[in-house]
């Protein structure tokens, strides 16, 4: 449905991020039966030299899904095709989930973005400073903020051994420890990107909620927003349609089946940590659902998840001018949210202002508050230099602008 022509410019544009404009429209069923191979004809050279196995892409507004493509592999041994409705690992993509969950307790006057953690984890109290002469104590105590932007100086140290399965410690004791090991910088004073501090606002969640992480995200996200195709745990039906992840042969090119090496099995297994950085696997609609919430300001038929002002503060720079912020250049940091301050490189088609996050297989979702667009794409590629700087990344959002959002 269009708005209406005389509606003021700065009103469709603000949309995202005032409430008083208008009502979103309706949302719109659409035939999604037939692709329209635009991205799999601009990405066609990519995937000729074994970049991804297969893809899919989407483009979504904030009343209907514009485009849906999927073409190449799925699995390259049983020669299984990437479907429309196959999974994908989505790792680091669930930040902004937990972020977005924290923000609603934030609304709900049960958490403040300023208090320190330790108000909430109190493993967090009398927290040190590591230096080359031996800990210090910090000169501040971490903040909730400071989680949120990634600029609390939590170490990484994790219990697991390295190259071993990171979902085999509770959450509550991958949180304590974090808490009790010396801080790599004094909180506030450097970006330096954290699964350590995602964990540990999925942590704050469960205290301050009295739910288990993966219980309040379904009940205040997934179950309102008909993502039944995404989990923590996929059964052996949606395990049917995992997308094969891959590595590129060093020898011969070649891409071969890498698996997961973060997860033990059998990954339906309930008793393994539900990972607030990065342990969720879901699909493009179910992503749709989620993205056109945002689009619409926070509100998706007629449940509202989060205010538009909320929105607005969590993709707006929190940082200013702090150097070496997030994996792209020009880019700065929201709460939970990367956020693209001057479009340059992988981010050139992209509006200033847009938003979003990465996966650590090459998963890439952004949000562009102009055009009101988001723009998805889904691969499983293990060994990606950068997966937020891939040249996969750079031509579909070219395309997807060039296409679909002039």
């Amino acid at each position: 449905m269009r708005r209406p022509a005389l509606l003021p410019l700065l009103c469709f544009v603000l949309a995202l991020l005032a409430s008083g404009c208008t009502q979103p429209a309706p949302r719109e069923e659409v035939s999604l039966d037939e692709n329209n191979a635009v991205f799999s004809f601009a990405l066609q050279e990519l995937q000729e030299k074994q970049e991804f196995a297969g893809a899919v892409t989407m483009v979504v507004g904030p009343n209907r899904i514009i485009a849906l493509e999927a073409f190449g592999l799925a699995d390259i041994a049983s020669g299984r095709p990437m479907r429309k409705d196959s999974v994908f690992w989505i790792a680091s993509m669930t930040k902004p989930i937990t972020a977005m969950g924290v923000l609603m307790l934030v609304e709900e006057g049960k958490v403040g973005l300023d208090e320190p953690v330790e108000k909430y984890l109190p493993s967090f109290k009398g927290q040190k400073v590591a230096t080359p002469t031996g800990p210090v104590p910090a000169p501040r105590p971490v903040t909730v903020r400071d989680l949120l932007t990634h600029t609390s100086g939590l170490s990484a140290a994790s219990l697991t051994a390295a190259n071993q399965p990171v979902d085999t410690i509770p959450l509550a004791a991958m949180v304590d420890h974090s808490g009790r090991t010396p801080l790599i910088s004094a909180p506030g004073a450097k970006w330096a990107y954290s699964n350590t501090g995602i964990n540990a606002l999925g942590r704050i969640i469960e205290v301050v909620s009295g739910q288990p992480y993966a219980d309040f995200v379904q009940k205040r996200f997934f179950d309102p927003l008909d993502m039944n195709s995404t989990s923590f745990w996929p059964d052996d039906t949606l395990q049917a349609s995992l997308a094969t992840p891959y590595r590129k042969d060093k020898a011969t090119g070649k891409l071969i089946a890498a698996g997961n090496s973060r997860f033990s099995n059998p990954l339906q297994n309930r008793a393994r940590t539900a990972l607030p950085a990065g342990g969720l696997f879901s699909t493009a609609n179910d992503l749709a659902q989620l993205y056109q919430m945002i689009l619409r300001g926070g509100e998706l038929d007629g449940h509202r998840f989060l205010r538009p002002e909320t929105l607005k503060l969590m993709t707006t720079n929190q940082l200013g001018e702090m150097p070496k912020v997030s994996f792209a250049e020009g880019m700065r940091m929201g709460l939970g949210f990367h956020v693209v301050g001057t479009p340059v490189g992988v981010t050139e088609s992209l509006s200033p202002g847009s938003f979003g996050h990465g996966g650590a297989y090459g998963t890439q979702a952004w949000i562009d508050p102009v055009r009101r667009q988001a723009y998805v794409l889904l691969i499983q590629r293990t060994d990606l230099a950068n997966s937020d700087g891939s040249e996969i990344r750079r031509e579909f959002q070219k395309t997807a602008v060039e296409a679909f959002g002039r």
